[in-house]
């Protein structure tokens, strides 16, 4: 019997050990931060912490106190006065002070937060469902546009395939920012309210359809540094992460030189010939990106939710009023649905999607959307 009880005892402080080893590697703070502004976000956290700490240890210590050595089984009588002065006075004043400790630090970092001023670079983030577009308006950078979206694999989601390190945390295009530099974000929405926010960062700003709202950040160090859309935006809420990649100045001069390239030769798309299977296989790098979700992959949509496009009268029939649909998006009632506009895309990813949609699955129409078709019909 004392053996298994010893037994008992080893096996209990075994697992006592393991689960403080797992204890110690699990993260329960702010991620750490790499910006100004996220220090102080950290700074200020702490210090909230333990002033909570602290009236709560002082709180419970007297209740305990009190409870303990003033019971009715040792011959304590409950005292019968109901006004103190004194001690109005001091659970006044010291609550006062206490609020001011934190209301003074806390008023000083929100103060630091909105400081916008002189910044070195501005971005224009817009939240749409569910990408972000980031046009550079201020700085080396000016004049680049291009759009960020999720780029974990439909598999990965799917169940298919092991989930990958930064799964749900990847987008195909990051936004690059020089080290040092105060980066001001203008942040808006096209269709829904978005919040785009970088923990690390200390960058959190809802982005509202119509409204301009800002905020900015300086990076310490280089890195990669990780967010999401922080409001329920939607269906895919959850596939809506952010990425911000810090880089040394001279990599995001050499980076700038690049985009400007890339940005001079799409340019020159709309008037390039086409052929069939070249729109075709640039749609479905576009259809993959932006339709999938809510059409799936097998063009069937979902039922009672999202159309088909497999033998849609709307894919199928005249070119102009599938361009209209994707161009403008469709409402109802005077309403918009869940088809949004996508006209923030270019010519030529539009001409090829539609290609693609009208040429897949059982739509067999053998008829390319050119880039010219979509520009006639912008409004």
């Amino acid at each position: 019997m004392i053996g298994k009880g010893m037994k008992s005892v080893a096996l209990a402080g075994l697992l006592w050990l393991a689960s403080g080893a797992a204890m110690a590697q699990a993260k329960y703070n702010l991620q750490p931060p790499q910006s100004s502004t996220a220090q102080q976000i950290y700074d200020l956290h702490t210090l909230i912490l333990w002033i909570c700490v602290a009236i709560f240890i002082g709180v419970f210590s007297v209740m305990l106190y009190a409870i303990v050595k003033h019971r009715k089984s040792v011959g304590h009588k409950a005292a019968s006065f109901h006004e103190h002065t004194t001690v109005e006075i001091i659970w006044t004043v010291i609550p006062f002070f206490v609020l001011i400790g934190m209301a003074y630090p806390a008023t000083k970092t929100l103060l630091a937060m909105r400081d916008t001023s002189s910044p070195d670079m501005t971005v224009k983030v817009t939240g749409y469902q569910w990408k972000w577009g980031y046009d550079y308006l201020q700085g080396q950078g000016e004049g680049i546009r291009f759009f960020s979206m999720l780029a974990t694999p439909r598999d990965q989601i799917e169940g298919r395939a092991p989930k990958g390190e930064h799964y749900l945390l990847e987008v195909d295009n990051p936004l690059i920012v020089p080290l040092g530099k105060k980066v001001r974000i203008l942040t808006t929405a096209q269709d829904v309210i978005h919040s785009w926010w970088v923990p690390a960062l200390g960058v959190k700003q809802d982005a509202n359809p119509g409204f301009i709202r800002d905020t900015w950040f300086r990076a310490d160090r280089e890195g990669t540094y990780r967010g999401q859309c922080a409001e329920l935006c939607g269906k895919d809420h959850g596939f809506m992460p952010v990425v911000v990649q810090v880089v040394a100045p001279e990599k995001y001069t050499a980076w700038v030189a690049e985009q400007k390239r890339k940005m001079a030769a799409a340019a020159a798309e709309p008037a390039r010939q086409w052929t069939l299977d070249e729109l075709r296989a640039h749609g479905e790098k576009v259809y993959a990106a932006n339709c999938v979700a809510c059409h799936q992959a097998t063009g069937m949509g979902v039922p009672g939710a999202f159309p088909a496009l497999s033998g849609s009268k709307v894919v199928t029939g005249p070119k102009e009023a599938q361009i209209n649909v994707v161009l403008n998006g469709v409402a109802k009632g005077g309403k918009p649905t869940a088809m949004a506009s996508f006209k923030q895309l270019s010519d030529a990813d539009i001409a090829a999607v539609i290609t693609y949609t009208r040429n897949s699955w059982a739509n067999k129409t053998g008829e390319a959307i050119s880039p010219a078709d979509v520009r006639a019909l912008r409004k």
